[in-house]
């Protein structure tokens, strides 16, 4: 029950209206009993709405895009999770101070590894924005060969070389083999359901595709990708995932991981 002792978290992000992380992290609250209420924020304005969490004493924020790079210059202290990855999608507002983490690479590579082994495979992270930092971490870290592809050279090139990896613009996707292929962008995200990053014909039985993506549960890419025989895995895991590790980074109790997703799932196919 909302009282006056309730805590506030929130979302970050531009467009918002698609997320379940309030479906998801209400439900969690629920579950354990903890005294919390989860909203989304549409925000113009970053540089405000971080002033926003100390001005409300919000406990928590989510950040998602286009934000999680840039919000790291407005946050006080960032945990060795977020200066590895170089991007924050999680702020804990401990006593006035602002911390950013990632959980994004430890969702992304938890799903992955669930599905695939990673070292010494060629693998092609379509984007370059703050998803794709932390997942690209987390594959040099696990010991696969990278390669970033994307629109920008600009943006592409230079987290290729931060993560010293190869670039290629995403044009040229399909001329040299990839094992897994993962989309880190918002492309085939509702509203805009049958865009797709890649084309079809790009994709092959040999390849382990997935897409962060998670609403519609199934993307025009993990679609067109089944239809080529290819292994898919979807953006459920790892939004479950880093959503777990939000909510224990912020409560301090084991997070209710199952029904978290339970809840993700029922919203997704309702």
């Amino acid at each position: 029950m909302i009282n006056s002792n309730t805590s506030l978290f929130g979302l970050f992000g531009n467009p918002v209206a698609h997320s379940l992380s309030p479906v998801m992290h209400n439900r969690a609250f629920e579950e354990t009993g903890y005294n919390a209420l989860y909203l989304a924020f549409d925000i113009v304005d970053l540089s405000i709405a971080v002033k926003g969490i100390r001005a409300l004493n919000m406990k928590g924020i989510s950040v998602t895009v286009p934000y999680k790079v840039a919000v790291m210059e407005f946050l006080d202290v960032h945990d060795d999770s977020a200066v590895k990855v170089g991007a924050v999608n999680t702020i804990a507002n401990q006593n006035g101070k602002l911390i950013g983490y990632n959980t994004d690479c430890h969702g992304a590579i938890k799903a992955l590894t669930a599905k695939t082994t990673v070292k010494d495979k060629d693998v092609a992270v379509i984007g370059a924005g703050g998803a794709a930092r932390a997942i690209g971490t987390g594959i040099v870290l696990a010991g696969g060969k990278l390669t970033i592809y994307n629109r920008s050279a600009v943006n592409g090139e230079r987290l290729a070389s931060d993560l010293d990896s190869e670039f290629r613009l995403l044009s040229e996707f399909g001329r040299s083999g990839c094992q897994i292929l993962i989309n880190t962008t918002p492309v085939g995200m509702t509203p805009n359901r049958e865009a797709m990053p890649v084309k079809s014909t790009a994709l092959n039985k040999e390849m382990v595709v997935m897409d962060i993506v998670y609403n519609p549960l199934k993307t025009m890419l993990l679609k067109a990708a089944e239809e080529r025989g290819a292994e898919t895995i979807d953006g459920v895991g790892m939004f479950v995932n880093q959503g777990a590790l939000q909510f224990e980074l912020w409560t301090g109790q084991k997070a209710p991981i199952d029904v978290m997703r339970s809840v993700v799932l029922d919203a997704l196919r309702s």
